[in-house]
């Protein structure tokens, strides 16, 4: 019996195919060539690692008292951009400080990105506590993830590339924020790129071939994928080209990838930099506070602590704020500039009385809608990561294959739901599509859902399936960072306010039925696409499917789609609420800036990332600008 038994499991492991082939063609051969290539992939794997590590730029260590032209802080998407383009210069000496550590090679698959919120390079903030939102994660407060490493969040988004909407911008402009109007910022958008998408390369009104941000679209798609843009063009809206002219449309994701990897901004920017005497990089090293000499109200320099050593290092011409939304008002209200009776209740000495931390932005978004489908034509973490599976093997060796979907995110729409029929102008919400079910456990864990929702989803994990994210695109709460207390190593308090305006509550649900529609389209229902009508225990008593009910699931399982902006807002000056001016430059205080997604006005309709690299190649130039270096970076 024992010998029978053994029979057959050498029989299925070298003579069975793929029990779930998501490869129509796949001729790689058995299951057991599939795990033999296993090692020799790991190997391969770990020597790129070690190579990719030897190639990034050194960690160096400053002495107190040295001086540099220009300190920028936060190596993440904004910082990394700044310094590298600044230090293209050669008479300028850049000293760029990173709280976090080297950028790993493992970081780069996309399609674990989501697990990377499990690993030491997350800050792991959390929100205060609601009775209105976040209601089914654990605490009642949303996890709100930055990274922690060279890099920045760069290295831990979804790669997700999108520019926005050209009104975004005018309405910046008409905010008071001269040279932001988006015929001012295309040139940035163009400068950053180099699209490999071969379709766009021809477009050379809205993309570029040359710039260090590498754009693509997976060559590798699921079936359950091409359902979904076909399921699109059935509800009447075009395939577009979200990052040209119009963005009301649907499409496959534009990614930040390169060669089947992750592009990040130390990628694109700090590795080509890594030889440049005049640049200098410290990792591990924690900013406490900015240096600035009361009497003149100038930011002369920077005080950090690397390996429990307090540095303090000098500018001769500007510090550069490059902290995040979240950081950098922590920052700078810790140095002194902020709201003044925040400061005064916290000991702070107040240099600059300023609106630093309101004006808190996010988008918000819907992790309740998944269909289980009756084909294996999506993703499923227990079949992708089955070594006996061609999918491991694939990407370490040819980086080919779903690996290089980021996330599982295949599909991606913007739409208007006040005027479902307009293909032009700015959209309110846009659709996130998923060729895997949220219901599975590293979504669960990505959100810190509360138990009893992680046992109802836990029945689910091995079903076939997708889900569609709506998201809020123009939310019109506004939320706040606050200090706890006069300590840098104390998270400051993160407060949402998501829903305080019933008009995004509103929205929500109209961009939740749309979604709804979507299942229940020809191509769809080709999968027999069975939406998961998992009703949790708060919502029992609403009927199903009325806006209560709907209303009563989202403020359980919306979440922070982790596009945190505006805490630091750019305007005019005599503009109560701005804490920059249009050059980036704090008002009331000379030689500092801030550049990153803390100085947008108002959030705009689309993921975060690439617009950050925009500011960042922008402010690059003014600070050139303003300092008569002329050399074209």
């Amino acid at each position: 019996m024992i010998k029978t038994a053994i029979f057959f499991v050498i029989f299925a492991i070298t003579s069975g195919q793929l029990n779930n082939n998501l490869y129509d063609d796949y001729t790689g051969g058995s299951r057991l060539i599939n795990i033999l290539k296993l090692p020799k992939a790991l190997v391969d794997f770990f020597t790129q690692s070690q190579r990719y590590l030897a190639e990034q730029v050194q960690d160096t260590t400053p002495q107190s008292g040295d001086t540099f032209d220009f300190i920028v802080i936060g190596a993440g998407t904004a910082g990394a951009t700044i310094a590298a383009r600044l230090s293209k210069i050669s008479q300028i000496k850049v000293l760029l400080i990173e709280d976090g550590t080297h950028e790993d090679l493992y970081m780069d698959i996309p399609l674990l990105c989501s697990m990377l919120q499990k690993t030491k390079i997350n800050r792991s903030y959390r929100t205060k506590p609601s009775n209105k939102y976040c209601l089914g994660i654990e605490g009642n407060n949303c996890v709100c993830p930055t990274a922690k490493v060279i890099g920045g969040s760069s290295v831990l988004n979804f790669m997700v590339a999108t520019r926005g909407n050209a009104e975004d911008y005018d309405r910046w402009a008409e905010m008071g924020n001269k040279g932001w109007a988006y015929k001012d910022v295309l040139k940035y958008f163009k400068k950053l790129e180099t699209m490999d998408i071969p379709e766009l390369k021809s477009d050379i009104t809205y993309h570029n071939t040359n710039g260090p941000v590498h754009i693509t679209q997976s060559e590798y798609r699921t079936g359950v994928a091409k359902a979904f843009i076909q399921a699109s063009k059935e509800m009447g809206y075009p395939i577009v080209d979200y990052n040209g002219k119009e963005e009301i449309g649907f499409s496959y994701v534009q990614r930040t990838i390169m060669n089947g990897t992750r592009m990040s901004s130390n990628r694109a920017y700090l590795n080509p930099a890594r030889d440049r005497k005049n640049l200098h990089v410290t990792l591990e090293s924690m900013v406490t506070k900015l240096l600035i000499d009361p009497s003149t109200k100038r930011a002369i320099g920077v005080e950090f602590v690397k390996h429990d050593q307090t540095t303090r290092v000098i500018a001769n011409k500007e510090v550069i704020v490059c902290a995040g939304a979240i950081g950098s008002p922590q920052l700078l209200m810790l140095s002194g500039i902020g709201p003044m009776k925040h400061l005064i209740n916290l000991g702070i000495d107040v240099v600059q009385d300023a609106p630093v931390g309101e004006n808190f932005m996010d988008h918000i978004a819907f992790y309740g809608l998944t269909w289980a489908i009756n084909t294996s034509t999506s993703l499923l973490s227990s079949e992708q990561l089955n070594p006996f599976n061609p999918y491991i093997t694939d990407f370490l060796l040819k980086r080919t294959g779903p690996f290089t979907i980021p996330g599982g995110l295949e599909g991606i729409g913007f739409i208007n739901t006040k005027h479902p029929e307009k293909r032009n102008g700015l959209p309110d919400i846009e659709l996130l599509f998923t060729s895997v079910s949220f219901k599975n456990y590293i979504f669960s864990d990505m959100l810190h859902l509360k138990k009893s929702i992680r046992q109802e989803w836990s029945k689910y994990v091995d079903t076939f399936g997708w889900s569609l994210m709506p998201i809020l695109m123009k939310p019109k709460s506004r939320g706040r960072i606050t200090l706890l207390a006069n300590d840098v190593n104390v998270k400051p308090e993160i407060t949402l306010n998501y829903f305080n305006d019933p008009n995004d509550m509103k929205t929500m649900i109209a961009g939740l039925r749309t979604a709804l529609n979507f299942g229940q389209t020809k191509a769809m229902q080709a999968l027999n696409s069975q939406l998961l009508q998992i009703t949790c225990t708060e919502c029992h008593d609403y009927e199903y499917d009325s806006n209560a009910y709907w209303e009563c699931m989202l403020r359980l399982l919306t979440s922070t789609v982790f596009h945190y902006c505006g805490t630091c807002k750019m305007g005019a000056k005599g503009d109560p609420t701005a804490v920059v001016d249009p050059k980036l430059k704090v008002i009331g205080i000379q030689g500092l800036r801030v550049a990153d997604a803390s100085i947008m006005p108002e959030i705009i309709s689309g993921h975060l990332s690439i617009p950050v690299y925009m500011i960042a190649e922008k402010a690059a130039d003014m600070i050139k600008e303003e300092w008569g270096y002329l050399e074209k970076s």
